[in-house]
């Protein structure tokens, strides 16, 4: 029986493109930059706030990226202000988590989305009492697909990585289930999709959420 199951947050968990595209045509807006589309967005999440920054400073012709502290000062300030614009969780994900912890499961979020952020939309979307642990980007510990925060949640809250399922809608968190030696499962619902979850190597995808939970009581 497992014990413990950390997800991804966007994608996975609620459907925060809406917040992310905003935040970032913000900041370049307010850099004088040409702005990204919806789905650009899209496939620049998951590598953690400076990455997308990135992705999107390129994507506007900003080659050397000389500017990248500027936009990440700005997009700090717009983002926290911002990062639950229009969040919604996705379609059966409440009714997972409640019988997940019905079954004695505790959850976790490990996003690489900047912690406060983290910590802000997971308990405003879902209530305080929902994790027993969220964890965002924080300095001095490696992002996803580094496994050690992974780890680290799994032992703090009691699991063995094999005693641990690791929930997630990209390339970054099949990686990182798989190097955490965890069962891993991808979220097909999310910002990739199924083909790029099976490209990743992804050995279980869920399509929905239920799915998982039907898994999980067949295990």
């Amino acid at each position: 029986m497992y014990k413990i199951c950390i997800f991804d947050l966007d994608g996975t968990l609620v459907d925060t493109l809406d917040s992310l595209t905003f935040s970032v045509n913000e900041t370049l807006k307010e850099m004088e930059l040409p702005p990204v589309s919806r789905e650009e967005c899209r496939i620049f999440v998951g590598e953690g706030a400076r990455r997308l920054m990135e992705k999107a400073l390129l994507a506007g012709g900003q080659e050397n990226l000389q500017r990248i502290d500027e936009a990440m000062e700005i997009y700090g300030r717009i983002f926290d202000a911002n990062c639950t614009y229009h969040v919604i969780s996705y379609d059966g994900i409440p009714e997972l988590l409640r019988e997940m912890k019905a079954l004695g499961i505790r959850l976790a979020v490990l996003s690489n989305k900047p912690d406060r952020q983290t910590v802000r939309v997971a308990e405003e979307i879902f209530g305080k009492d929902t994790f027993q642990w969220i964890q965002g980007q924080k300095a001095g510990i490696p992002r996803k697909p580094d496994p050690s925060a992974a780890l680290k949640i799994a032992g703090e809250l009691g699991a063995r990585p094999e005693e641990t399922i690791y929930i997630g809608d990209s390339e970054v968190d099949i990686a990182t289930g798989t190097a955490a030696k965890m069962m891993t499962i991808g979220a097909s619902w999310g910002f990739r999709g199924r083909a790029a979850l099976e490209a990743a190597g992804a050995g279980v995808i869920a399509d929905a959420p239920e799915e998982i939970l039907k898994w999980i009581r067949e295990t």
